[in-house]
């Protein structure tokens, strides 16, 4: 995959006068059978780009907290972000495009994803730039060299692995990631006992994202590499304790 240079100061909102890049690696990466059978109606159909690729639903979805978590993610990012930027898999919404005007007139933005019709997604939602790259990868195998990248945000993710996947993925997400550099993890979170979407939340996530039950038994941490020691941990939660993020510094 070729760098990307980008014009010294040219403002983050403007063309970057070249189309997207996609990855030309012939690394083969194969769907997860897990994937195709739990969420073939959210990101694997056709149908699905057309149905979740709406703000308000996505809003509808994160109970009208998605602006919030995104912005805090971001936050994290920083207003200029240098260097090289990962994003662990595509996301509905705006996401992306707001990443795109943190990262700095010669830095790099790469998504991940392991299904090409989300990658086709996101590339229509952003303008051309050089400075970003979509490559299709496995989470939990990324392929590419230790300390690549000097920050990895991880957003909703997490909670639609196996453990074992998820293992893999938070190991990936550090390894690669610079020492210095961050891992930003937005997620979901045990509600307090008083948040009222608690219980028919749980039971609806039960039934249609069998994963995301770890995530509100189990910290994150429980699920962090043994080999890799963090200078720092930060945690914050939101909406009654019902989503986190996780700021893990290497």
């Amino acid at each position: 995959m070729n760098d990307l240079v980008s014009k010294p100061g040219v403002a983050p909102d403007m063309d970057y006068s070249a189309p997207i890049e996609f990855d030309k690696t012939p690394l083969r990466v194969s769907v997860p059978a897990y994937l195709q059978k739990i969420y073939w109606w959210a990101y694997v159909h056709p149908n699905a780009v057309k149905v979740f690729e709406r703000e308000w639903l996505v809003n509808l979805i994160l109970f009208g907290n998605y602006s919030a978590l995104r912005d805090a993610a971001l936050e994290d990012i920083g207003a200029r972000a240098e260097g090289k930027t990962l994003q662990v898999a595509c996301a509905y919404g705006d996401l992306t495009p707001r990443l795109r005007e943190h990262i700095a007139d010669d830095g790099q933005l790469h998504v991940i994803d392991v299904l090409p019709i989300q990658l086709q997604n996101l590339k229509r939602k952003l303008p051309a730039d050089r400075r970003i790259s979509l490559i299709q990868r496995d989470s939990s195998a990324l392929g590419f060299l230790d300390a690549t990248y000097d920050r990895a945000l991880v957003f909703f993710l997490l909670h639609e692995q196996p453990e074992s996947v998820r293992r893999r993925t938070l190991a990936e997400a550090c390894r690669v990631v610079k020492p210095g550099g961050k891992v930003i993890v937005v997620d979901y979170h045990r509600p307090d006992n008083w948040n009222p979407v608690r219980h028919p939340l749980r039971a609806l996530l039960k039934k249609l994202e069998p994963y995301a039950d770890d995530l509100w038994n189990n910290e994150i941490e429980t699920y962090l590499p043994d080999d890799i020691k963090f200078a720092n941990i930060e945690k914050k939660t939101y909406f009654g304790g019902l989503y986190q993020k996780i700021v893990l510094t290497r």
